[in-house]
C-alpha cells in the first residue's frame, strides 16, 4: 500500500510521514533526499549547474540508495552532507529540471514496488503515485506554519522575526504553486487534514485511522 502526504512548506510533512511510517510498520520514502543526493553529487563533480545536459548525464550515472535514515550516493554515506546550506542553495537546479524529475520519479516508483510506503512532498499524490491507495493533503494556516517554523529556529538557537519567516514562507508557497514541473496541488481524491491547534501525536493518530480505513 502507498500512502502519499502532500502539502505546503512548514506543514510538518517530513516529521509526520516518518512517524506515521514507523507507527504503521511501513517504510518512508524520502524523495527530497534523492534530489539532495544528486545535487550533492553534482557539486562534488563540479559540473556547471546551469548546464541541463550535464545535470541529466550526472543523474543517469549516479546510484542512490535509501535505507532508513541513511542516504548513499555511489556507495558513500552522504546522509549529513546532503543537508548543508550549499546543497540547499543549489537543489532547485535539479528539482526544477523536467528531465531530472522524470528520471527520479521513475526511480521512486521502482523503489516502492512490493513495499508498504509512506511518502511526502508536493506532487506525490498527483504525479509520482497517482494510483496511491491513500492520499493525504496535510496543511495548516499560514500563521500557524510560520509560528512553528519560528519555534523550530529558536530551538536551534536562532532568533528570527515572525514577519521575516512569514514573508519567506509566502514566497515559497507561491513558487511551489506556480512551478511548471511538479507544482503543489491537492489531488482530487486526497483527504485534506488541517493541523491548526493539533499536537503531533493527535495528527499521527488521525492519519493512522485514515490509512486503516482505506
Amino acid at each position: 500500500m502507498i500512502v502519499t502526504i502532500d502539502g505546503p512548506a512548514g506543514a510538518g510533512k517530513s516529521t509526520v510521514a516518518r512517524r506515521l511510517a514507523s507507527q504503521l510498520g511501513y517504510v518512508f520514502l524520502d524523495t527530497g533526499a534523492m534530489y539532495r543526493a544528486v545535487t550533492y553529487a553534482a557539486l562534488q563533480a563540479k559540473i556547471v549547474m546551469e548546464d541541463a545536459a550535464a545535470r541529466l548525464a550526472l543523474v543517469r550515472g549516479t546510484s542512490i540508495e535509501l535505507k532508513g535514515a541513511v542516504v548513499s550516493v555511489n556507495g558513500e554515506d552522504v546522509s549529513e552532507p546532503i543537508r548543508t546550506a550549499e546543497v540547499t542553495a543549489s537543489i532547485h537546479y535539479m528539482a526544477d529540471d523536467p528531465a531530472v524529475r522524470e528520471l527520479l520519479v521513475l526511480r521512486q516508483r521502482e523503489w516502492a514496488v512490493g513495499r508498504n510506503v509512506v511518502t511526502e512532498g508536493r506532487d506525490q499524490g498527483t504525479v509520482v503515485f497517482p494510483d496511491a491507495e491513500c492520499k493525504i493533503f496535510l496543511t495548516a494556516s499560514a500563521g500557524e506554519r510560520a509560528r512553528r517554523r519560528q519555534a523550530e529556529r529558536e530551538s536551534e538557537g536562532e532568533t528570527v522575526s515572525i514577519d521575516k519567516i512569514r514573508a519567506a514562507q509566502d514566497l515559497r508557497d507561491e513558487r511551489d504553486r506556480s512551478r511548471t514541473v511538479g507544482p503543489l496541488q491537492k489531488a482530487a481524491d486526497a483527504i485534506e487534514v488541517v493541523t491548526d491547534g493539533m499536537m503531533i501525536d493527535d495528527v499521527i493518530a488521525s492519519l493512522e485511522a485514515l490509512v486503516h480505513k482505506k
